[in-house]
């Protein structure tokens, strides 16, 4: 009889990756994916707690399956991922949940199989969340589900402690995967036929840092000296730690993508002091011309933070004419979310919700401005597309160039993992719409 698991997923790109693992365990126990959580054998989510409406979704999740599990008594429900790995989350969940079978971290994701043969064997619950981080487990076997993309970790963990941000407590100090493993499971992905790897880290730019292993750049390098036709993207990048050698390797290997995602998080220097992000905006801005000395097409994206304690209106303004100053080509935009264990949570100042909200929705409305602008400058140009899926609503075809902007198309025969070349005809917003040539 065919045993079914369902993983839903929360957060970044990363805790995407970590569900492709996820998924190969299940897979190797004998289970098979399946779309609607009330089917599934095993139930899993992978959750996250960068802010608190990613933590409040998942508790909400997780709570609308008593009644599911009441029917089902042999179904399993696991929950790992950054929010159990809070300091006394996993004992709150447990007394919140005592219908959650398995609780296990960020740090020992690798040993569910094991966790879910105890269960297996006993009625108690298994609660599994260890405080060191470990050994960085290099025969984990992803079962990959964004084809034609393949995502890499190359490093975990952060050493920045931003005074928001709960990364370091929940995914510990940073460590770096030995170049070699990195470039052969690249050669593996690259020979199964993907076309597009993005290498993940909290800190890609820190890769190697005091060890003896190859800078991020030079990893860049090799990476992209495979063999066969593919993109190299990265991310994060860290403005403190990106180089004038980074630069470089973007503009000699032509597989890499001159698209970089640079979070600033504010355009005040006095909100970046306070955030402990160890640059001012002089310094950000440096990094952006030598990039663009370098590449000079290239585009960037960025995360920005609105309503951190303490910030003013000129604060803010600040941010605005920055935004403007820079010109992403599109950005992550978020309300600042008071994040418990951090140093931010303890600021006097936390600005009022109402003022907060005016000031996102200000933040949107330039950077949506300022994509849509850049769209037009498409219209009549020929792009290369690497076709990702088919949109049913659209009844097209959709795709990125290696800017990031998403293009539509139609096509006869499936499209999918292909390289089409496209004459833009139209540009709707952030999207682009064209036609094969």
């Amino acid at each position: 009889m065919t045993k079914f698991y369902h993983i839903t997923t929360y957060g970044c790109q990363m805790n995407v990756h970590e569900s492709e693992k996820i998924a190969g365990i299940l897979s190797e126990l004998g289970y098979e994916s399946c779309q609607n959580i009330e089917d599934a054998d095993i139930a899993v989510f992978n959750t996250c707690c960068i802010r608190e409406n990613a933590e409040n979704h998942a508790f909400g999740n997780i709570g609308m399956l008593k009644k599911l599990k009441r029917n089902k008594k042999d179904m399993i429900i696991a929950v790992g991922g950054c929010l159990t790995q809070q300091i006394g989350k996993a004992d709150v969940l447990h007394e919140k949940f005592p219908y959650v079978d398995i609780i296990f971290g960020t740090h020992n994701l690798n040993k569910l199989k094991d966790f879910i043969l105890k269960k297996q064997k006993q009625k108690k619950a298994v609660i599994e969340v260890e405080e060191s981080e470990g050994a960085i487990c290099e025969d984990e076997k992803p079962l990959r589900t964004s084809y034609p993309n393949a995502w890499i970790n190359i490093t975990y963990g952060c050493n920045n402690f931003c005074s928001y941000c709960i990364v370091p407590y929940v995914r510990g100090r940073e460590r770096s995967r030995r170049s070699e493993n990195i470039i052969k499971e690249a050669e593996q992905i690259i020979s199964k036929g993907y076309k597009e790897i993005t290498l993940l880290g909290q800190n890609v730019n820190s890769y190697a840092n005091g060890t003896d292993d190859i800078s991020f750049p030079e990893l860049l390098r090799r990476v992209a000296a495979i063999d066969g036709k593919f993109r190299l993207r990265f991310m994060t990048s860290h403005p403190k730690d990106f180089s004038e050698e980074l630069a470089k390797a973007i503009a000699e290997n032509p597989k890499i993508c001159h698209s970089v995602h640079l979070p600033v998080q504010s355009g005040s220097n006095a909100v970046l002091k306070a955030m402990n992000r160890k640059y001012t905006v002089e310094d950000y801005l440096k990094k952006v011309e030598i990039l663009k000395r370098y590449v000079p097409d290239c585009t960037l994206t960025t995360d920005l933070i609105v309503g951190f304690p303490n910030e003013t209106d000129e604060d803010f303004e600040d941010t605005l004419r920055f935004v403007e100053k820079v010109g992403y080509s599109s950005a992550f935009t978020y309300v600042y979310s008071k994040r418990e264990g951090t140093v931010a949570a303890k600021m006097d100042g936390q600005i009022p919700e109402e003022i907060s909200k005016s000031r996102i929705m200000r933040l949107i409305e330039l950077v949506n401005s300022q994509t849509r602008s850049q769209s037009t400058h498409y219209v009549g140009k020929t792009v290369e597309i690497l076709c990702e899926d088919f949109d049913k609503k659209k009844g097209l075809y959709q795709g990125r160039d290696e800017y990031g902007r998403m293009a539509y198309f139609a096509c006869e025969k499936n499209a999918i993992g292909e390289f089409v070349t496209l004459k833009i005809k139209e540009a709707n917003g952030i999207s682009l719409y064209g036609e094969i040539i």
